[in-house]
């Protein structure tokens, strides 16, 4: 399966997995990449020594290509990037920021740049500062979102017709049938968040991997819109916020309620009640644990079915 994705990361499948807070560490990373796409350290919930540690270990795990997603919002953003550079990873995606920040940085040391949009005027900005290519995440999409509210399946083709460089359907996207009709409608290639969350080897506490799995349609919501918008399981927490908004809030009250570390006490130490669990629609289609091995084989494998059916008519 060769296309601009596939040429773009040198790697086997257009497939990128998502480098999500808390839950994309090295092990994760370096399994999807072993498996034929690309694995993404989470920069997000890491101190930077700590991501030094994650990439010297990925290094060791794979021999594949493997890249860091790096969330602009976070601080320490300068000795993360330095550290990236230092330890020679060639691949990094940014988001939550302007990405003319840091796009001339990295590529002048010859690391590819993709950059994370939720709309079209984005898009059309990351291509502006010169990015490599786009991942276009949808509505559906787990974590931090786009205020926008636009559906993948609208988002990508709109964003295709107005973009010459490579796009990436991001959001509602677990199943080989959903990647293909991401590939349809317009995208070179799918990054999956949810489904790799629920795997062996994500770093995501055991209860959150068994809350993904028993997540049904309807059971989480886009929030917090006042802060960045992120997509929850319904919880106690998310309760919490549900209530404060009645009494029309202030946002230092919203933020106060929020506290710290809120995302961490739930996909990372396992706190259902009072953590944040962040996880996309998809995951009402996920009813397993798997090695990401697994996952990625069978993605394929229905992606190729699905299409040899389609190719009939």
């Amino acid at each position: 399966m060769t296309n601009t994705i596939t040429k773009l990361f040198n790697i086997k499948y257009p497939v990128i997995q998502g480098g999500m807070i808390w839950v994309s560490g090295w092990r994760l990373a370096s399994a999807v990449s072993n498996a034929g796409g690309l694995g993404l350290i989470g920069a997000g919930s890491m101190y930077p020594e700590v991501l030094r540690e994650h990439i010297q270990k990925c290094k060791k795990a794979t021999d594949k290509p493997f890249g860091v997603n790096v969330p602009m919002l976070y601080p320490d953003i300068e000795k993360i990037m330095d550290i990236i550079v230092e330890e020679g990873v060639k691949i990094v995606f940014t988001s939550a920021g302007n990405p003319k920040t840091w796009t001339s940085f990295l590529q002048e040391k010859g690391i590819t740049v993709v950059h994370v949009v939720s709309s079209v005027k984005f898009a059309l900005k990351a291509e502006l500062a010169g990015v490599n290519a786009v991942v276009c995440e949808g509505f559906e999409a787990g974590g931090h979102n786009g205020r926008e509210e636009t559906t993948t399946f609208t988002l990508i083709p709109m964003v295709k017709e107005q973009v010459k460089i490579p796009v990436i359907a991001a959001g509602g996207i677990g199943t080989g049938r959903g990647m293909l009709a991401a590939m349809v409608l317009g995208a070179d290639g799918v990054q999956i968040g949810s489904r790799f969350a629920a795997t062996v080897e994500s770093s995501a506490h055991e209860n959150f991997k068994k809350t993904i799995i028993d997540v049904k349609d309807g059971d989480t919501h886009l929030t917090l819109k006042e802060l960045a918008p992120v997509r929850l399981v319904k919880n106690k927490f998310y309760n919490d916020v549900q209530e404060l908004y009645l009494k029309k809030p202030s946002l230092e009250q919203i933020k106060e309620l929020l506290g710290r570390a809120r995302s961490k006490k739930g996909m990372f130490e396992g706190d259902l009640e009072e953590g944040e669990l962040e996880i996309g629609q998809i995951a009402g289609l996920i009813n397993d644990i798997k090695p990401a091995k697994e996952v990625l084989e069978n993605i394929i494998k229905e992606f190729n079915e699905v299409k040899a059916l389609v190719d009939r008519f």
